[in-house]
C-alpha cells in the first residue's frame, strides 16, 4: 500500500521539469540543460531587465555611500535622475567652489563608487 502511494506521488510530479536539469551532452562533452536549449523570442527583454537591475543597484549604491555634496556633483556632472549633464565648471559656478575643487570631489566619490561597486560584486 505504502509502495504504491510513493508511486502515485512520484506520477504527480513526473510532468515537472526543471530548467536547470541535464538533458544531454554536446559535441565538446559539456552537459547541456533545458535551459541552455530555449531560445527567447526577444532577447532585448531580458538585457532591457539586466539594465534596469544594474541601474536599480547602481542608484542604491550611489545613495548608500555617498556624501551629499558628491552626490550633487556627479548627479549634475553625469546627468543621473534625468538631468542634464553640466561642466566641472558649470557645476563650481552653481555651487561656488573652484573647479579644481569639483574634479577632486568627483575623483573621490568615482572611486569610492568604484570600491563599493566591486565589493557588492556588480
Amino acid at each position: 500500500n505504502e509502495i504504491l502511494m510513493l508511486l502515485r506521488a512520484n506520477k504527480k510530479y513526473s510532468k515537472e521539469v526543471s530548467l536547470y536539469e541535464p538533458i544531454g551532452v554536446d559535441k565538446d562533452g559539456e552537459t547541456v540543460s533545458l535551459l541552455d536549449v530555449i531560445e527567447m523570442e526577444n532577447k532585448e527583454t531580458l538585457e532591457t531587465i539586466i539594465l534596469k537591475q544594474d541601474i536599480k543597484e547602481l542608484y542604491e549604491v550611489f545613495d548608500s555611500c555617498l556624501k551629499d555634496n558628491e552626490k550633487t556633483i556627479i548627479g549634475m556632472r553625469y546627468g543621473l535622475h534625468g538631468g542634464r549633464e553640466y561642466t566641472q565648471r558649470e557645476i563650481a559656478d552653481l555651487m561656488g567652489i573652484s573647479r579644481s575643487y569639483v574634479s577632486r570631489l568627483e575623483k573621490k566619490a568615482l572611486e569610492r563608487l568604484r570600491t563599493e561597486l566591486k565589493r557588492n560584486g556588480i
